[in-house]
């Protein structure tokens, strides 16, 4: 039975269970806009204790604190503008990650987006554990900051906004504003620096968990290597001479081609490709001096797919290995490559018999025609490996192959653990009014001019400009996908 039905069974019990609990306490339930509270005075010897153990430490933490926090801010701010830019000059990057920009963080998005090749799966189990630990340790980090500064902290406890959980710590506002700025900007930050902490924390468990559990196991290619060649130089379609190099021209000579890959020559060299390539890259209203075609080649030829992970019965761990094998053959040589696939449920192998052929910049040397995915693939797939370490040429297997699924399950929830946390630590920052940086940027501005209302009218203005570049995000996601 698949994962995925077990944890709706665990998402249908939690809330559940939740409901009950909740109408058998309906009268501690308090309504808020926007939320149902629950208060408690769950964890707050636990805060007292920690403010009192451990004060010397903490105050002097609380120059780091509050330095994170507008670093994180800076940051934040820096990674909007270039997420804008992204957006704005790539769209081809927005088709691929799909997800919109405004799109809460709720289970089962990368199923509703598709989105499998960028992100793990994000079942309900994940996102109950990922929540429990950001909210247990922000809040917390806010209530012990608020203690250590002599602020009382009124009660804990959680709310709902619909199905989303939320946990949150009560400190008395009165006697926050009455405090300095910096305890209130040593309290205000405390919460995604809580949260930076556990992202490194768990990062580092990550890191020893995947050195432990997975191992080098094949070399990835996400493409056939590819050519751009000057349409003036190609000769003939699928041995038909071309009667002009105009876009139209060259469509109207593949109209009556069935083949799966049609054969293009230009400038003393073969080339493949197929209808909807040509046709996505020659239909448009724009002058085309160059199209890409993919050289003629045998992986390309054998539609070869997956990760290979033998040539000839020998093991392929990376891109390097493969290098090096494939450096032992002559052009004209035949091998059986094999490959191996995952799908959603589970990963197969193929074998390809191939003949290699002359490398196009070194006729000495075999040539197989395999892009190996590179750095250079996007800014969110290298966002990606560097939380994943991996390599985005190199494919990885658990060790141990009867806990394969136990394994994947433990290292995917590590991942989403540590990216929630850094962006929960990140965007909580952001100088808009609802979020901690808000505030926080209301009293810097206040402390440099002493005026509250040029103060006010800063914070203000600095809400109106990010949501307005939220906005252009959403634009630029709508114009991606006309």
């Amino acid at each position: 039975m698949s994962f995925y039905i077990y944890d709706i069974i665990f998402l249908l019990v939690f809330f559940a269970v939740a409901g009950i609990f909740l109408y058998i306490n309906r009268k501690n339930l308090k309504f808020e806009k926007p939320l149902l509270l629950y208060r408690t005075k769950v964890g707050l010897k636990v805060i007292d204790y920690i403010s009192k153990k451990f004060e010397k430490q903490l105050k002097i933490l609380s120059y780091a604190v509050i330095a994170a926090g507008y670093i994180l801010m800076i940051f934040m701010v820096y990674l909007l503008v270039q997420i804008i830019y992204i957006y704005f000059k790539f769209p081809a990057v927005v088709r691929a990650v799909k997800i919109p920009p405004f799109m809460p963080l709720v289970p089962y998005i990368t199923e509703i987006f598709n989105v499998h090749e960028i992100f793990p799966p994000f079942y309900f189990t994940y996102w109950i554990i990922a929540v429990a630990i950001i909210a247990v340790f922000h809040e917390s980090a806010h209530g012990i900051f608020a203690r250590l500064n002599k602020i009382r902290v009124k009660s804990t406890g959680f709310g709902f906004l619909g199905p989303f959980l939320a946990a949150f710590v009560e400190p008395d506002e009165k006697q926050i504003k009455k405090k300095s700025r910096f305890a209130q900007l040593s309290v205000l930050s405390a919460g995604s620096f809580a949260n930076i902490v556990m992202a490194l924390i768990f990062l580092l468990i990550m890191w020893l968990f995947f050195a432990l559990a997975f191992a080098q196991s094949g070399a990835i290619f996400n493409t056939y290597t590819y050519s751009f060649v000057n349409i003036t130089s190609i000769s003939s379609i699928d041995n038909k001479m071309l009667e002009s190099y105009r876009a139209g021209s060259i469509l109207d000579s593949i109209i009556d081609i069935n083949k799966t890959l049609i054969e293009v020559r230009g400038g003393n060299r073969s080339y493949v490709t197929t209808r909807d390539i040509l046709t996505k890259q020659l239909n448009t209203t724009e002058e085309i001096d160059e199209i890409m075609l993919y050289d003629d080649a045998p992986a390309i030829r054998s539609n070869m797919s997956g990760a290979i992970i033998e040539i000839d019965g020998i093991k392929i761990k990376n891109a390097e290995d493969l290098g090096d094998v494939l450096s032992r053959y002559n052009p004209g040589d035949s091998i059986i490559t094999k490959t191996e696939s995952k799908n959603k449920t589970a990963a197969y192998t193929r074998e390809y018999a191939i003949v290699l052929a002359e490398n196009p910049e070194n006729k000495s040397r075999a040539f197989l025609g395999i892009g190996i995915i590179g750095a250079g693939r996007g800014f969110f797939w290298g966002i990606r490996d560097i939380f994943m370490f991996k390599s985005q040429s190199t494919y990885y297997k658990p060790k141990i192959e009867g806990l394969s699924d136990f394994t994947m399950f433990i290292y995917n929830l590590l991942w989403w653990i540590v990216l929630i946390n850094f962006g929960v630590g990140l965007f909580n920052m952001l100088p808009v009014g609802i979020f901690d940086g808000g505030q926080v940027f209301y009293l810097t501005v206040l402390g440099i001019t002493k005026s509250e209302k040029i103060a006010k009218k800063a914070f203000s203005i600095a809400t109106k400009i990010i949501l307005l570049m939220f906005l252009l995000l959403v634009a630029f996601w709508i114009f991606a996908f006309r």
